[in-house]
């Protein structure tokens, strides 16, 4: 992917949404919820701050695995892979690739 996201912005590859419920039901195309979570692809460097102009950069990283807004962000297709770019903003919580906490 050739993609670099601007700002405090991220993208992310949604989850797959389920195909079945617990019980085995199938669920239809038209009936799934959209996925609230997926793989931070990129990174945007960060947002400047308005009083000092210096550059504030963010707490999410490439390989993290985010919770958003449930209509957040722009839904895109890069290379046949439907994408989302969302704002940092729309990031409620997020754990750390592989289970290490970063410093």
């Amino acid at each position: 992917m050739n993609l670099q996201p601007l700002e405090d912005r991220i993208v992310v590859r949604p989850a797959e949404a389920e195909e079945t419920t617990i019980s085995g039901l199938v669920i239809p195309d038209t009936a799934k919820e959209k996925p609230q979570q997926g793989e931070v692809l990129a990174v945007g460097p960060g947002r400047r701050a308005e009083s000092s102009c210096e550059l504030i950069p963010l707490d999410i990283g490439v390989g993290d695995s985010v919770v958003y807004s449930k209509y957040g962000g722009t839904e895109i297709t890069v290379d046949g892979e439907d994408l989302l770019i969302l704002s940092s903003r729309d990031v409620l919580a997020k754990s750390v690739a592989g289970g290490k906490k970063k410093k």
